[in-house]
């Protein structure tokens, strides 16, 4: 059985759990190979404060059956408008069976010009900048939409995870890796949405979060702006 490809992007500021999420899933088959890309293969500080270590240069990247674009804290800034990072993603779109990105790395995917043409999430808090950037946006956990796969925030890598290795691989190896990780999830507290957490919960979250929602407005504004100029 030959080797799958699978690379995720990663940089300074990434979600790490944007990124482990999904990798926990994807090798759990031992028919894929997972990459973890970046310019150099300097360790980098995730938005957390947990180091990852690149596998592979943005230079040796070799041919990827799965490009995945993680999310990021203020990082993520830097990576829409770099254009080094956004050349690799479409150069390795031409090629990749799959396309994809969890929470808010759905932005870059757009910013590469990606996902404008095709259904796409992202985290919640964020749905309206995406669709600034001419992505229909669905409020779905995974979305599938032809060779683009997106996951919603965070957690949801896993589902997406779960949702591209059961394209991959078949979902007997998907359900076996769910049962491997004993992913069954039962949260302690109802407040997953913004509908079930309620505005007592989603306001004060919105306000703490302001200075990285401005942040990204700003830039996806800039974005969209040179995505309608390219058009």
């Amino acid at each position: 059985m030959s080797q799958l490809q699978i690379g995720f992007l990663i940089y300074p500021g990434v979600i790490q759990l944007d990124v482990m999420g999904a990798y926990q899933v994807l090798a759990f088959p031992p028919n894929t190979q997972v990459h973890l890309v970046w310019k150099n293969l300097t360790p980098i500080l995730s938005n957390e404060g947990l180091i990852l270590t690149p596998t592979v240069t943005l230079a040796d990247c070799p041919p990827l059956d799965v490009i995945c674009v993680p999310g990021g804290g203020m990082g993520q800034i830097e990576i829409i408008k770099d254009v080094e990072i956004l050349d690799l993603l479409q150069q390795q779109s031409k090629s990749a069976q799959y396309v994809t990105s969890v929470c808010t790395g759905s932005m870059i995917l757009a910013a590469a010009g990606l996902l404008q043409g095709y259904k796409a999430t992202c985290h919640w808090a964020f749905r309206d900048q995406l669709a600034m950037m001419g992505v229909e946006v669905v409020p779905q956990r995974v979305v599938v939409d032809r060779d683009r796969i997106t996951g919603a925030g965070v957690t949801s890598g896993i589902d997406f995870g779960l949702t591209l290795l059961g394209l991959l691989c078949g979902e007997k190896v998907a359900k076996m890796a769910q049962l491997m990780m004993e992913y069954t999830p039962e949260p302690p507290f109802n407040a997953g949405t913004p509908e079930t957490a309620g505005e007592e919960i989603v306001q004060p979250l919105m306000q703490f979060g302001k200075p990285l929602l401005d942040a990204f407005l700003a830039q996806t504004k800039k974005t969209a702006s040179q995505l309608n100029l390219k058009s």
